[in-house]
């Protein structure tokens, strides 16, 4: 695995922009990770990790349309490249060894 690193939260915002795909903007992810999270996400945290992707390299950005719903404001719209799947689907497959070397857990 490349040395770039990967935190938690990046990964999971990550995730998230391949889940949402066109519908990848702050708001939204912020939103399907509270949801997922079960907490409160601040705004500052997502755009940092967002920010910090972007110059890692795991993500693109382009503005969307501008829409009256939004105030004549354009969307940011992030999607992962193809480096950032290369670096998930190497974190699943160490995960994934990880979990099948674990002893069974005991049961309560």
């Amino acid at each position: 695995m490349k040395k770039t690193k990967l935190g938690e939260f990046e990964e999971f915002v990550l995730l998230t922009v391949i889940v949402l795909q066109e519908e990848a903007y702050g708001v939204m992810i912020k939103k399907e990770l509270e949801e997922r999270l079960k907490q409160q996400l601040s705004v500052g945290s997502i755009q940092s990790a967002l920010k910090r992707m972007e110059d890692k390299g795991f993500l693109t950005s382009e503005f969307g349309e501008a829409t009256p719903k939004r105030g004549g404001k354009r969307k940011r719209i992030y999607a992962a490249t193809s480096y950032a799947h290369k670096v998930l689907a190497e974190i699943k497959e160490i995960r994934a060894g990880l979990w099948a070397s674990m002893p069974k857990f005991g049961t309560p």
